[in-house]
């Protein structure tokens, strides 16, 4: 029955380790925010930026096999190259070290203050630090950090229920005479690679074996094989990751795995060569913590500073193993991997965005085009782009609602917000260029010639339809705030304009100077530019709400037409004076 109630201990204090892993990895990702996308996007051109980014979002993320399944996620897309991933890899090992070494701190002997170093002595504050700012603050950010206080406080009650759980095994002949089958360096191997790979974190089975090492036992016979089997077993992540993806993602696994195994083998031949050569005395002696720490440290910095200089070699390896397919290669659209890790995917569904965003306005403005002089080829392409919107439309609102439910960071939070909100204008304005196309293709067939006035009325609305396309379009790119509150005013103008232009056409169909056949056509062409309009004023009013953490366009526009703002009432009237008709 004791024996019966060590195991339960032991999976409980695992259980407290995952799940302290898994929150403060989820604070400290939100705190990350945005910052580790644009990261990637500026520093994986280079070898050595890519290792130390790779370290860093490591550390944020608390998860080497989270990093691999990113980057899976990242080439399946098309967003990364297989060539970028690798300096990432080498640096995810790295950026592994670090807990080991915050966990080797339970083993800190001393009295006084020294004894405030042992994890379990400094838990309890910080787990009451943490529940204060999560209960007691307002702004979100604050509530993070108390989440990964309140995370690295149960990880070490979970490392302290793991180390009661193995009290009293070093008196075990049959824990002992278990141990010494360990010494055999290929078991250790495989045994570190297997619990690693079942339980799918390499700081937990570290900790486990840290734990263990604490019965006095474990020697560094025992652990080194064990900590380079550990590494191993990280990749099984990776490989599970690679199910269902392209060529090119699949290889992103296959780095992972061939890096980790050429480590091994070489510091195995490397270790037990110099071994029978010199007869290590400290192999037979127990390991601690510390020791266990140093050990994967060392392993890590060898096995990265010895393959850094074949990144080349162990690409083309990639390629040899996974041969390219005749057939052209097809990316994922902002493949679901990805949602993982929140503050990537914000990053990468933001930049899907724009894409869709400068697609809407190149296709609107094709469309105004062809009203004056008609093309077919363009007329095809508008078409074409069309249905590209669509699918830009389908696919981003299914990732978005998806990524809405992780837990995201208040600024991470308001950018899905905004997005959500308007993809569907994007979306519209694909469909008035359609309508535009139309019309145009009606003046083309039907040999439609408009009055000198209503040509200088068009003109004058095409030019202000583009202002506001392109003040829409850059402040949403930019999320410039500014250049957002500019489209309201301008709206209002084209508005007026678009009033004045129905009015005199009344007065020229009265007086003769005009056909009804003209007007309907005329009227068609009013009506899609007052919509564009529309939409770009609800682009540019979502992004100044969402960025004020609300969303009431009706109570924005009141204020800023009924209210008498200075700003907008200013920029009504240099508009007016801009788009006047001599």
């Amino acid at each position: 029955m004791t024996v019966l109630l060590k195991v339960f201990t032991l999976l409980g204090g695992l259980a407290f380790f995952l799940y302290g892993m898994n929150v403060m990895s989820g604070g400290l990702g939100k705190l990350a925010g945005g910052s580790l996308e644009r990261s990637l996007k500026t520093m994986t051109k280079n070898r050595f930026a890519g290792m130390a980014l790779g370290a860093v979002i490591t550390i944020a993320i608390q998860s080497s096999s989270a990093m691999t399944v990113m980057l899976v996620g990242l080439v399946n897309s098309g967003i990364m190259q297989l060539g970028q991933t690798i300096g990432v890899i080498m640096g995810s090992n790295i950026g592994t070290t670090l807990t080991p070494w915050i966990l080797s701190l339970s083993g800190v002997n001393g009295t006084g203050w020294i004894q405030l170093l042992k994890p379990e002595n400094f838990s309890p504050i910080i787990a009451f630090i943490g529940v204060v700012l999560i209960m007691m603050c307002k702004k979100p950010r604050k509530r993070d950090i108390g989440k990964i206080l309140v995370g690295f406080a149960v990880l070490m009650y979970g490392m302290t229920l793991m180390g009661s759980s193995v009290s009293g095994l070093e008196d075990s002949a049959a824990f002992t005479s278990i141990l010494t089958a360990f010494e055999n360096p290929l078991l250790g191997v495989l045994v570190g690679a297997v619990v690693t790979g079942v339980i799918q974190s390499s700081a937990a089975s570290v900790g486990i074996l840290q734990t263990l090492a604490a019965t006095g036992q474990i020697s560094y016979g025992i652990a080194i094989p064990i900590i380079m089997g550990q590494n191993i077993g990280t990749c099984v992540t990776a490989l599970i990751s690679s199910i269902g993806v392209n060529k090119n993602a699949r290889k992103v696994a296959v780095v992972h795995i061939t890096f980790n195994l050429i480590g091994t083998v070489v510091c195995l031949c490397l270790f037990y060569g110099l071994h029978a050569i010199f007869h290590f005395a400290f192999v037979a002696t127990p390991i601690n913590a510390v020791g266990i720490s140093a050990v994967h440290t060392i392993f890590n910095l060898f096995t990265t500073a010895l393959l850094c200089p074949f990144t080349k070699q162990l690409e083309r390896f990639a390629n040899f193993v996974i041969r390219p397919s005749k057939k052209k290669e097809t990316y994922a659209f902002l493949d679901e991997r990805l949602l993982g890790t929140p503050s990537i995917a914000v990053g990468e569904a933001s930049d899907m965005t724009v894409k869709m965003a400068t697609l809407a306005r190149m296709t609107i403005l094709s469309a105004i085009n062809i009203c004056q002089s008609y093309d077919v080829k363009v007329a095809d392409e508008i078409l074409k782009h069309e249905d590209e919107l669509d699918l830009y439309e389908d696919k981003l609102g299914t990732f978005l609602v998806k990524l809405s439910s992780r837990s995201l960071s208040i600024a991470d939070s308001r950018k899905v917000s905004n997005m959500l909100h308007t993809i569907g204008d994007f979306e519209r304005l694909g469909d008035h260029a359609v309508n535009l196309r139309k019309t145009a293709e009606e003046i083309h067939d039907k040999h439609i010639v408009f009055s000198e006035d209503a040509v200088k009325e068009l003109q004058n609305l095409t030019n202000a339809l583009t202002e506001i396309l392109e003040l829409t379009i850059d402040a949403f790119s930019e999320h410039n705030l500014e250049m957002a509150r500019h489209v309201e005013p301008l709206e209002q103008v084209i508005d007026c304009l678009i009033s004045a232009a129905k009015s005199t056409h009344v007065e020229r169909l009265q007086s003769g100077k005009c056909t009804i056949q003209n007007g309907f056509v005329l009227n068609d062409l009013l009506t899609n530019y007052e919509r564009v309009s529309d939409h770009c004023s609800n682009i540019a009013v979502s992004l100044i709400e969402t960025s004020a953490g609300s969303f009431d366009t009706h109570e924005y526009l009141s204020e800023v037409k009924e209210g008498g703002s200075k700003d907008y009432t200013d920029l009504y009237h240099a508009y007016t004076k801009k788009y006047a008709l001599q």
